[in-house]
């Protein structure tokens, strides 16, 4: 593999980017990050399995906090030593992925998860 250089993004950039792209996200220590709520252990692994899943396919890994009812998302560029385009759209299909909710989409023939607590497993924002 040739080693590139990547564009490593100022804390100003992507503090520009996080407000037009992923409102929902912050930079803190070198890392962007994003607090997804889930509505107990089973969402949980959900989520987390559905950031594995796409972490994997894209060969970019966040570093991940996991309890009963939330999953924080980490993301940073080791290799660049910053936040670079790698983060920035792994970060965006996460959101995409784990905030769908087909039954928001007109003409979705998908009703997605009731709203009965018995079946809801994750807090959409």
């Amino acid at each position: 593999m040739s080693e590139q250089t990547e564009k490593t993004y100022t804390e100003q950039e992507i503090a520009q980017k996080l407000a037009d792209e992923l409102p929902y996200w912050f930079f803190e220590n070198g890392w962007i990050r994003r607090k997804y709520k889930t509505s107990g252990w089973k969402g949980t692994l959900m989520v987390v399995n559905t950031v594995g899943h796409l972490a994997e396919a894209a060969w970019h890994h966040p570093d991940l906090t996991v309890s009963y009812a939330f999953v924080v998302v980490k993301l940073t560029t080791h290799s660049a030593k910053g936040v670079t385009d790698k983060d920035f759209e792994l970060a965006k299909k996460i959101e995409q992925v784990v905030q769908w909710q087909p039954a928001l989409h007109e003409g979705s023939a998908l009703e997605g998860t009731p709203s009965d607590p018995r079946f809801k497993y994750i807090k959409y924002d």
